[in-house]
C-alpha cells in the first residue's frame, strides 16, 4: 500500500497560495496513481482501443506544464522534449523510460514553480499566438487538466491492479 504523501491545498488563504496549492494537490495525484508500478504497467495501454498509459499521461502533462509555463508565461522558445519526426502523439510512446519520464516531469513542474514565484502578480500576462492569458488562467487550467487526465489516471490503475479512490 502507498502512503498518500499529497499536499493539502490551503482552506483559507489568497488566491494566489489557493491556486498553486490546489494545482500542487493534482500534481502529487498523479504522482501517486503511478507509485509502486512497474515499468511494464506504467507503460501499458490499459484501456482498449485508447493509446492511454499512465506513462502517457506523466510524458502529456511535462509537455503541458513546459508549454504553459515556460512558453506561455515565461515566453521561452521552448521546443517539445520528446518530438520525433514522422510520429504522432510522442508523449505516449510506448517505449519510453520511466526513470527519464519522471525526472523530466518533477523537473518541469519545480520550474513551473520557479516562474509563478517570481512572477509579481495573478495577472501577468503571457502569450500564445496572438492570445493572451493571465497567470491566474494558467493556474486554473493547469488545476483543469491535472483533474481531467488524473480521473483518466484512477481508470487505468484500477485497470491495471484494482487499486481506486484517492
Amino acid at each position: 500500500m502507498t502512503i498518500d504523501t499529497r499536499c493539502e491545498p490551503p482552506r483559507a488563504a489568497d488566491e494566489r497560495a489557493t491556486l498553486t496549492g490546489f494545482l500542487q494537490r493534482q500534481r502529487d495525484t498523479l504522482a501517486l496513481k503511478c507509485a509502486g508500478l512497474t515499468a511494464d504497467q506504467l507503460r501499458e495501454r490499459a484501456v482498449d482501443p485508447s493509446g492511454l498509459s499512465l506513462l502517457g499521461l506523466v510524458r502529456h502533462l511535462t509537455e503541458v506544464e513546459r508549454s504553459w509555463f515556460r512558453a506561455v508565461v515565461n515566453g521561452e522558445d521552448c521546443e517539445p522534449l520528446w518530438d520525433r519526426p514522422g510520429a504522432d502523439e510522442t508523449d505516449f510512446d510506448p517505449d519510453s523510460d520511466p526513470d527519464e519520464t519522471f525526472v523530466a516531469w518533477r523537473a518541469e513542474c519545480a520550474h513551473s514553480r520557479a516562474i509563478v514565484d517570481a512572477a509579481g502578480s495573478l495577472d501577468v500576462l503571457g502569450r500564445h499566438g496572438a492570445d493572451r492569458f493571465s497567470l491566474r488562467y494558467v493556474l486554473t487550467h493547469m488545476i483543469e487538466e491535472y483533474a481531467r487526465h488524473n480521473g483518466h489516471a484512477d481508470l487505468l490503475r484500477e485497470r491495471l491492479d484494482g487499486r481506486t479512490g484517492e
